[in-house]
């Protein structure tokens, strides 16, 4: 696991460097955006393994020579079996895409529906506690 978050790291520090170089040859605004958000995306991975490999404590079945399949079993998660809230969402998000083509209102309308639909994404599981009603 360690091997990942290096190589991740890695490539930031590489589209970072070649950002800069691109950026004071080239002076090409479309070039130089799609190389920072490539340096941006290699950061985001590499962080989310670093703070992946942190918790597991570094060591996972994968990593080891010897493992048997046994060794990676247990809970991996919790993952909702009916949720609906992905279809909003995704309707959503393509609302504020096609907004940017058709128009600023249709954006804002959409960008509004995408907060919603994401929050009831990420608390539907969540139950309010009742000792707290007074």
């Amino acid at each position: 696991m360690k091997f990942g978050y290096q190589l991740f790291l890695f490539l930031f520090f590489f589209y970072a460097l070649v950002t800069v170089v691109y950026w004071q040859m080239a002076n090409e605004p479309v070039g130089i955006t799609a190389l920072a958000l490539s340096a941006g995306l290699a950061l985001i991975i590499g962080y989310y393994f670093w703070f992946s490999n942190r918790r597991t404590g570094g060591v996972l079945p994968e990593d080891n020579l010897t493992a048997e399949i046994a060794d990676g079993a247990g809970e991996l998660g919790f993952f909702s079996p009916h949720s609906w809230w992905p279809l909003p969402v995704a309707a959503s998000a393509t609302a504020v895409g096609l907004g940017l083509v058709i128009g600023w209102w249709m954006t804002l309308i959409a960008v509004g529906a995408l907060i919603v639909s994401i929050m009831g994404f990420v608390l539907e599981y969540e139950k309010p506690n009742s000792s707290n009603h007074g």
